[in-house]
């Protein structure tokens, strides 16, 4: 299994009311210069927030919603400092609730 940290907010103050745009770039250039691959994704209405697991952070988010997914927890908690007002958690997947959580993503 895989643990995946995220941050989750509504689809229209991520997508369209912060420079999303311009952190995601930056970082898969930083990823390009290093060598790393990219461990990061942008899911729009992300099906793993219907997770049992995952409920109570799920009430906090407006619909639609979306979320950026990481491997990375150090990129997780900078994404939740920088946009602050956003949902922070994490999931293992695959598990019985969440079997792929970003193959069937959108």
């Amino acid at each position: 299994m895989s643990i995946y940290h995220f941050i989750a907010a509504s689809e229209a103050f991520l997508c369209e009311e912060e420079p999303l745009d311009e952190v995601l770039r930056e970082r898969r250039r930083h990823y390009g210069e290093q060598g790393k691959a990219i461990d990061f994704w942008l899911v729009r209405r992300p099906a793993f927030l219907e997770a049992p697991e995952l409920a109570s952070v799920a009430a906090a988010v407006p619909r639609p919603a979306a979320a950026i997914v990481s491997s990375d927890e150090t990129f997780i908690t900078f994404m939740k400092l920088r946009l602050e007002f956003v949902a922070r958690s994490s999931f293992e997947a695959p598990s019985a609730a969440i079997p792929d959580a970003l193959a069937s993503q959108s």
